[in-house]
């Protein structure tokens, strides 16, 4: 709640999404073992994947270019170990698809309810902790990263970018939701809608780290259209 509180008035200065790009290429997410160049080829490389499936969603393809911008944090000082990787629910009970198990929890105070590896339920009644059944991620507070950070950017600065794209910007790197189908009892029926264009996205997003480097040079006017229809001028941060 700290880092949001600290993030979330976006006072950290103001640029247009190309030069925040740019920042990404001092990047090189120390999580990923797909990745070993700066940021800023994994997001036109996404982008790119995205355009050829999808040439009719031009938002599509901007999300894929700034579904990672959020990693900006990275360039205002947090270590990456709080800014990349997956992310979850705090408050609640860790779920056994979080990445390195809820036995990594075991300092956590969420770990006083935990789930039983058998049956992937909860041992106690108040598995979800602060959070009434169904009551939407959109009432989750997720764990701060990444994600998180540029959804609060996206909305803070009323970018036009659809509830879908939103939600591909918010939750891709929410594994154990969209790809361990834990959480399940939090969710309502926005997020029901929104999970499959947030899977949609992933594949992209997976699946586009490789060594065929893009051209960004030559992409690059027709992103910069795309980021002044939806994300014009400079942007707070």
């Amino acid at each position: 709640q700290s880092t949001w509180e600290k993030y979330g008035k976006l006072n950290h200065g103001e640029l247009t999404i190309m030069e925040a790009l740019n920042e990404l290429n001092k990047i090189v997410d120390e999580s990923d073992p797909d990745l070993a160049v700066p940021n800023i080829y994994h997001a036109f490389q996404t982008a790119e994947r995205i355009r050829a499936a999808h040439p009719t969603k031009p938002w599509f393809h901007l999300v894929g270019l700034i579904h990672d911008l959020g990693k900006i944090l990275a360039i205002f000082g947090e270590p990456q170990w709080c800014v990349v990787g997956d992310t979850y629910p705090v408050g609640c009970a860790p779920a056994p698809t979080v990445v390195f198990g809820a036995e990594s929890f075991q300092e956590c105070p969420d770990r006083c309810v935990y789930y039983d590896e058998q049956s992937d339920e909860a041992t106690n009644s108040n598995t979800f902790g602060i959070y009434n059944d169904a009551c939407g991620l959109d009432n989750v507070l997720m764990s701060y990263g990444h994600d998180e950070y540029m959804y609060i950017v996206l909305t803070g600065n009323k970018c036009s970018i659809p509830e879908e794209g939103l939600a591909m910007v918010r939750y891709h790197s929410f594994y154990p939701w969209h790809t361990g189908g834990d959480y399940q009892r939090l969710i309502n029926d926005k997020d029901r809608e929104m999970l499959p264009w947030v899977r949609e996205f992933n594949q992209f997003d997976l699946y586009s780290k490789t060594d065929d480097l893009p051209d960004i040079d030559a992409v690059k006017p027709y992103y910069q259209s795309l980021i002044d229809q939806y994300c014009p001028g400079k942007i707070k941060f």
